[in-house]
């Protein structure tokens, strides 16, 4: 029997079913490899299965709470943040962002809210873009600490953990997603509010990570929801490369000025 669409022979070990007879194993390879995969209204690869970098994410920062608690703290000041500590060890800015505090309700509402949220942008921005919004609005988190923190006071050497400067990432991702949907995204913004609002009342909560993982999350997420439909591929680099410039030179900035201010302290 012969390829349907070369018209070679294939032996029943290469045949495949085709819409109209059989196809050979080269053909159908060929044409899996040429043929364009479904895309969502955002340009994310449609996959199945469930949302594996979430899932993945969740994994870390567990595995991650487990070693706090085991090592009496040693893990946790091995990886968290703090303004004092930042230019020496910059990877904290990343890290301190998969650490929480001991409380349990602290990992589960984050991890929670991660899971909500996670579960449906992952889908719809796809994964590449998912992780990269994810992991800038972190270290976003960290910076907005930074830039507010003032070398004068113990807010430099104050350290802090969290996602919540991610998972503030996207919600703020999620509202433009929502509005390019034409749906309601109101509850997102009150949600957004409520959380912003609980450091009023509750302490030792780094507000600042919340500002700067939002800011971050609001400018990814419009470029991902707005891009147009030809320069969606340019966009998902060229949005998180310029926000990541951004925050690497607000960082740098930042740290030049501690010498002027030391040097002052000092006279």
């Amino acid at each position: 029997m012969r390829c349907q669409r070369c018209v070679r022979p294939a032996c029943p070990e290469c045949q495949r079913p085709a819409a109209v007879g059989v196809q050979c194993v080269d053909c159908v390879k060929e044409s899996a490899r040429t043929t364009r995969s479904a895309r969502t209204v955002f340009g994310g690869e449609i996959r199945q299965g469930r949302p594996v970098v979430t899932l993945t994410i969740i994994g870390i920062c567990v595995v991650s709470w487990v070693l706090q608690l085991a090592t009496g703290g040693a893990w946790t000041e091995r990886w968290w943040f703090a303004p004092s500590i930042g230019q020496d060890e910059p990877w904290t800015f990343l890290t301190a962002a998969f650490l929480h505090s001991t409380s349990p309700l602290h990992i589960l509402f984050n991890m929670y809210a991660l899971w909500i949220v996670g579960q449906y942008l992952e889908p719809a921005f796809g994964r590449a873009r998912f992780i990269t919004l994810y992991l800038l609005a972190a270290v976003g988190g960290q910076v907005g600490v930074l830039m507010l923190a003032s070398p004068f006071d113990d807010s430099w050497r104050t350290a802090v953990v969290g996602a919540s400067g991610a998972i503030f990432g996207l919600f703020g991702a999620i509202f433009f997603a929502m509005k390019k949907l034409g749906r309601n995204a109101s509850q997102i913004l009150v949600l957004i509010a409520i959380n912003l609002a609980l450091p009023l009342f509750i302490p030792n909560i780094a507000w600042q990570a919340h500002v700067g993982g939002l800011l971050v999350g609001l400018v990814l997420g419009a470029a991902y929801a707005y891009a147009p439909r030809d320069k969606r591929q340019l966009v998902a680099w060229l949005a998180p490369a310029v926000v990541g410039v951004v925050l690497l030179g607000l960082t740098v900035w930042k740290y030049s000025t501690v010498p002027s201010i030391g040097s002052l302290l000092g006279a």
